[in-house]
């Protein structure tokens, strides 16, 4: 039986590969997409882990997803964050989703106590000189076509010199002091949130977060530990994300669905002589079910396999070529995505192979 399935497919071999290339491009298209989700939020977490804060205060209108919920803390409130007891820095950020060649959080920071919670390893340069001064760290330095001390960087639509060059993973990628970003935001003396560094984190944590809930006009205020805050960086704490998954995943099955149930079905209507000699020689409806479904299950792990490479392949590419995206392929995913389109393909090709099992042998060789 495996020759015969081998031999229908080599004689067809356009068909073949379009099929085959159909099951690869779902499969690409759902590991793509969750690796570029969920590299976002990995991302995110590894950063946030090194800004070196054990505790994150902001307003209560404000929401997990960074860079998109504005200003609404006076940024002169981390005097009083200061005063707290076990709090020993307490640093205002203000932080701005932008949308140029990507999509990426610029930080507005006090330098001073920014630095103070985890010290910025400088691999160029040093702290802003001045107030159109920019540090970025070594993978947007590297991208493009290389950035150096001294050079012009436009961010906001603002021309900065880049100061410092500092190792990845402190929060952003590009940092601005918080002045110029409320400058050019017109939102003078504003900031996000304020990153607080305790004393001997976490024992002090619960009673840092009860004081500042009793702090005047801090009552409304969103206090969680920096292991609250990583916590709820998942698909299911983000509003739209698993729809926009789910959707990418819908689309990518009825392509499938379509091109292998096209494929199939055409396949049986040409080899209907084929069937009928089958049956003839005493081929039970098992057998002819066997057949077509074999075939369906060679092309989809065909398919499967070129599908899981070029995903591969793209995350090399996208390593060399854009070091700052974030292309997380992960063990879970490519399971999912195997199963989704091995069992996709099945199901196209459960009808023309039920129809196939149904021939008439008399009737089918008769077929012209």
């Amino acid at each position: 039986m495996n020759r015969l399935v081998l031999g229908n497919l080599v004689y067809r071999p356009l068909r073949s590969i379009i099929s085959a290339l159909a099951v690869a491009i779902e499969v690409i298209m759902i590991l793509s997409i969750a690796a570029i989700m969920l590299g976002m939020l990995n991302g995110q977490k590894t950063r946030n882990s090194g800004i070196g804060m054990d505790m994150i205060a902001r307003p209560g209108t404000t929401s997990n997803l960074i860079g998109v919920s504005g200003a609404a803390a006076p940024a002169k409130a981390s005097a009083i964050f200061e005063k707290i007891p076990h709090v020993l820095v307490a640093s205002p950020v203000y932080i701005q989703l932008t949308a140029g060649a990507s999509i990426e959080n610029i930080y507005g920071i006090d330098y001073a106590s920014f630095n103070a919670l985890k010290p910025f390893v400088f691999l160029q340069g040093g702290p802003f000189q001045g107030p159109d001064d920019i540090i970025i760290d070594d993978f947007t330095a590297n991208s493009g076509k290389g950035l150096h001390i001294g050079d012009p960087m436009d961010v906001m639509h603002h021309t900065f010199r880049v100061s410092g060059i500092v190792e990845h993973g402190k929060g952003g990628r590009k940092f601005v002091p918080i002045d110029t970003m409320n400058s050019i935001e017109h939102s003078e003396g504003r900031a996000s949130m304020f990153y607080l560094k305790t004393e001997d984190s976490p024992k002090y944590q619960e009673e840092i977060r009860q004081a500042i809930k009793h702090t005047d006009g801090m009552e409304q205020y969103d206090v969680q530990t920096l292991d609250e805050f990583l916590s709820a960086l998942t698909p299911e704490k983000f509003p739209g994300f698993n729809i926009a998954l789910n959707v990418v995943i819908g689309i990518a099955i009825i392509i499938g669905f379509i091109v292998i149930f096209q494929s199939m079905y055409t396949a049986v209507m040409e080899r209907t002589r084929e069937i009928g000699i089958l049956k003839s020689l005493g081929a039970s409806r098992f057998y002819i079910l066997s057949v077509v479904l074999r075939e369906t299950g060679m092309l989809a792990v065909c398919g499967i396999a070129l599908g899981v490479g070029v995903t591969y392949l793209m995350r090399s590419i996208f390593h060399v070529k854009f070091p700052t995206m974030e292309f997380a392929v992960t063990p879970a995913w490519v399971l999912r995505s195997v199963l989704i389109a091995f069992v996709g393909a099945l199901l196209g090709a459960l009808y023309p192979a039920w129809k196939a099992s149904r021939k008439d042998p008399i009737d089918a060789l008769s077929y012209e």
